[in-house]
């Protein structure tokens, strides 16, 4: 029997699709019955609304050890996918808590009830630049030394419970992918970001990531999971595209006027420093979406090597412009 963690966002919620089409024993955790709307949905637009109801769903926080240790009851498999992202000052202790503490939490449940393989879903923010190599891949192992942001901070966290476990008998794989785009959930993240630039959003950063489809993501989980190979991590990153380039992308599939005013990096500077301002004059009550990192994660341009899986596998990424124009078709 399988478990899926964070089986409402938009990862769990396409690998529970992917995973109902194959298996009748599927087991989700949820904290909010509302949420379980984001997956149903995400169902619906894959044409498959008959397979939600293949889904065994559990309450439990990955912080409430009893709770999970009733969802734990007969399952041998785990994908951990549940984190808690912000930008917020306030949320530090939460997201820590969150991610590493209840990352440990699903770790020892693994540990003591023997389960097979654990896959755990890090992120591209655990990685850190070799010096002299622009290039950034598996062997990138993270820099202490360098002023890493709370949510890089508690996924390096996750990761370093996930290798513990693997040191205590437990076979694991990590994924690290890197921005993740899929249709569905659109009120956060990428899905937001779509709905933004649909009304109009004219502006764009000089910076530039890895990108990845999120049914991408969740192919090579299930793949990694189901095969042989244990106690490794993957980048999991299909193109390395500017910030400019996704967004024009975006806009052309979407029908809209791409961006064309560039943000430089003193803008960016100035408004995380308000923000930080407003936020403890407001005792947190106002919050931009920005902070000290994404301003500069925005400006940096960053490249990824997500090769490793297509060479250790028979995984193949998705063309990251038919990623786009099959998100912009559901997008209503």
């Amino acid at each position: 029997m399988i478990l899926v963690t964070g089986g409402t966002g938009l990862v769990g919620a396409h690998l529970l699709y992917k995973l109902s089409k194959t298996n009748d024993r599927l087991v989700a955790l949820y904290r909010n019955e509302n949420k379980k709307k984001t997956t149903q949905e995400i169902f619906e637009l894959h044409n498959a609304a008959s397979l939600f109801d293949k889904i065994i769903w559990k309450k439990a926080d990955v912080t409430d050890l009893p709770a999970l240790e009733i969802a734990f009851d007969e399952i041998t498999h785990v994908y951990h996918a549940a984190a808690m992202v912000s930008f917020s000052q306030k949320d530090q202790e939460q997201m820590r808590k969150t991610n590493i503490e209840g990352t440990a939490n699903i770790v020892n449940l693994c540990i003591s009830r023997n389960l097979k393989k654990l896959c755990y879903v890090s992120s591209i923010a655990t990685l850190s630049q070799n010096p002299g190599k622009p290039l950034m891949d598996e062997n990138c192992e993270w820099n202490p030394e360098e002023d890493h942001s709370d949510y890089s901070l508690s996924k390096f966290g996750g990761e370093t419970e996930v290798w513990r476990g693997s040191q205590e008998g437990l076979d694991v794989v990590i994924v690290n992918p890197g921005v993740i785009f899929g249709f569905g959930a659109w009120n956060i993240n990428t899905g937001k970001l779509f709905n933004q630039i649909k009304k109009g959003l004219q502006f764009y950063t000089k910076g530039s990531t890895g990108v990845v489809d999120v049914l991408d993501v969740t192919e090579a989980m299930i793949l990694l999971m189901n095969g042989s190979i244990k106690n490794e991590r993957f980048v999991i990153v299909s193109e390395n595209l500017s910030f400019k380039d996704i967004f024009t992308l975006i806009a052309n599939k979407t029908g809209v006027k791409p961006p064309k005013f560039k943000i430089g990096k003193t803008v960016t500077e100035i408004m995380w420093r308000i923000n930080n301002v407003l936020s403890v004059l407001t005792f947190g009550k106002f919050q931009m979406k920005i902070d000290k990192y994404s301003a500069k994660s925005a400006q940096k341009k960053r490249v990824y090597d997500g090769s490793k899986i297509t060479r250790d596998t028979e995984f193949r990424y998705t063309p990251f412009d038919k990623t786009i124009e099959e998100i912009a078709s559901k997008l209503s």
